[in-house]
């Protein structure tokens, strides 16, 4: 399991990239970061909401209550154009930490 620092500075580009894929909610955006890291980062709602709230308040994301299939209010979040500009932004970013990182340890670089 990563460190808590490093799960709190990467939740907003994961956040953004899942919503990147189209519109969720809470409990699908948690499982989805579970599988995609093969279970090594497992978000809480506790670490999730504020995340997606910020992001809100940017004016990233917007969110829409609607009815599950079961009947159940849940809130939908999708990504804003300046989320997907903010997206791209932190995409650069992350890619150039990581090619930093590439060249100490010797391994090949991400395209950028």
């Amino acid at each position: 399991m990563p460190e808590k620092e490093l799960v709190a500075a990467s939740s907003r580009p994961i956040v953004l990239s899942v919503l990147s894929r189209g519109e969720s909610y809470g409990y699908a955006i948690i499982a989805e970061v579970k599988k995609l890291s093969g279970g090594s980062l497992e978000y809480t709602e506790g670490m999730l909401y504020p995340v997606l709230h910020r992001l809100e308040r940017e004016g990233l994301i917007k969110s829409r209550w609607d009815e599950s299939e079961t009947g159940r209010k849940r809130k939908y979040y999708r990504l804003c154009r300046d989320g997907e500009r903010a997206l791209e932004n932190e995409r650069q970013q992350w890619l150039g930490v990581h090619n930093t990182l590439a060249a100490l340890w010797g391994l090949k670089p991400c395209r950028i």
